[in-house]
């Protein structure tokens, strides 16, 4: 009889013991997803806005958990975006926006339409900023090419990267006015001839997998707030 209450007792033992650890196991996995999500609720609500090279942008694969609204449509130019601006931006109530549009109105590589590139992306802005008081905007620079991977001009057109560099400044003056966050990203992709580099394109518009993971590379100190 002594024998069954102790193996009756070691039996109660282990069970109690066997509670409490899937209680704590339990409790340490509450507090380890709390503790993500509050890592990740730091930088909720993170728009990339534009184009194309926003719409193709791996942003699941790159950027895992962080709440990242890829809003890109191919083919937009700055026209195209600023009456879409509720449903691309304002239903999400970011935090921030990282806006990257221009490259198609510059398509045909006209005056008129690096001045009304220039005056939509403010106007973009602008919107933003009336719409969205707290959110903090990033505005890159247009995005170089490289003509001589596009001999057929199917996807670089006519766009020149001297009217490029040109529009570039001209957001750049812009941010540095108003305190907008310019991201000279142009800079980041050129080769030595001044042109998108080689490495970072296969059609001479668009970044591959290689400028990709360099465009992140660039923006994760923003991201993060280390910049």
């Amino acid at each position: 009889m002594e024998k069954i209450l102790k193996t009756t007792t070691a039996i109660v033992i282990v069970f109690i013991l066997t509670i409490i650890l899937i209680g704590n196991n339990k409790t340490n996995a509450k507090e380890k997803e709390k503790t993500r999500k509050e890592e990740i609720n730091k930088y909720e609500n993170i728009v990339f806005l534009g184009d194309s090279i926003t719409e193709f942008y791996p942003i699941d694969e790159i950027y895992g958990d962080l709440p990242i609204i890829k809003s890109g449509i191919a083919g937009y130019r700055t026209d195209d975006l600023l009456p879409k601006l509720e449903e691309m931006v304002y239903r999400y109530n970011p935090t921030s926006v990282y806006l990257l549009i221009g490259t198609n109105d510059l398509l045909w590589d006209k005056v008129e339409d690096k001045i009304k590139a220039i005056s939509n992306i403010k106007k973009i802005v602008e919107s933003i900023k009336s719409n969205r008081k707290k959110t903090k905007i990033y505005i890159e620079s247009i995005y170089p090419v490289n003509v001589d991977l596009d001999t057929t001009r199917n996807m670089v057109g006519y766009r020149e990267n001297e009217t490029i560099i040109e529009v570039n400044k001209e957001i750049e003056k812009y941010c540095r006015e108003n305190n907008y966050i310019y991201i000279n990203m142009y800079d980041e992709l050129i080769d030595e001839d001044g042109n998108l580099n080689k490495k970072y394109t296969d059609d001479g518009l668009h970044p591959n997998s290689l400028g990709y993971a360099k465009i992140t590379r660039v923006l994760l100190p923003y991201i993060y707030g280390v910049e």
